[in-house]
């Protein structure tokens, strides 16, 4: 019962504004920008299955970049996945130790192993802004600012059931502009723990 009182220890009155605000401004950052956003998805799945996923970890870090540059008013463009290319070896580094991490989490109890989850979660977006730092480096870095921000971002993407349900009815077209929602909103919500976090 402890550890799922962490999992939701949030003040639901406290929450609920922030979160509609992260998905609002999400909304009107990726307006007019769904066509660009749809074919770097398109790119980037082609790119990984020609790789056989070999690039997909560094490309991941790149679409990072993307959102959290798309936030803060940078159009995004297609050459924009390749910016984060060089963290090749520290991006698949980072996607293993957080597997192995959250793995070993899971194997104790399956909430535990959310909730460790969702603190490492941050690590590519940090990664994005912090290229020459080590994957370990990110994952704690990660921990640091999601400390007491689990339950939040928790409920931010238990809020996304009903479009993912969406997407799944649409046979996957609704993705389209679900995709690039969520992911602005989630960039939207690391901005502002990291500015919260850092004073």
């Amino acid at each position: 019962m402890q550890v799922l009182k962490q999992l939701i220890n949030f003040k639901e009155e406290r929450v609920m504004p922030e979160r509609a605000q992260l998905k609002q401004a999400a909304k009107g950052q990726i307006k007019g920008k769904i066509g660009i956003l749809f074919l770097i998805t398109i790119i980037l799945a082609i790119l990984t299955s020609i790789t056989f996923g070999l690039l997909a970890p560094a490309m991941s870090i790149g679409i990072c970049l993307i959102y959290i540059s798309m936030i803060h008013g940078v159009e995004p463009t297609v050459g924009d996945i390749f910016k984060r290319i060089n963290t090749f070896g520290k991006a698949l580094w980072l996607m293993i130790i957080t597997g192995i991490f959250t793995m070993l989490w899971t194997y104790l109890l399956i909430i535990p192993g959310i909730i460790k989850g969702l603190s490492y979660s941050m690590g590519p977006y940090i990664m994005a802004e912090h290229p020459d730092w080590t994957a370990r480096q990110c994952l704690s870095e990660s921990k640091r600012i999601m400390k007491g921000n689990v339950g939040k971002l928790f409920v931010l993407e238990l809020s996304f059931i009903l479009w993912a349900l969406l997407g799944m009815i649409t046979f996957g077209l609704a993705f389209i502009y679900v995709g690039p929602y969520m992911s602005a909103t989630t960039a939207n919500f690391y901005n502002a723990i990291k500015s919260r976090s850092n004073g």
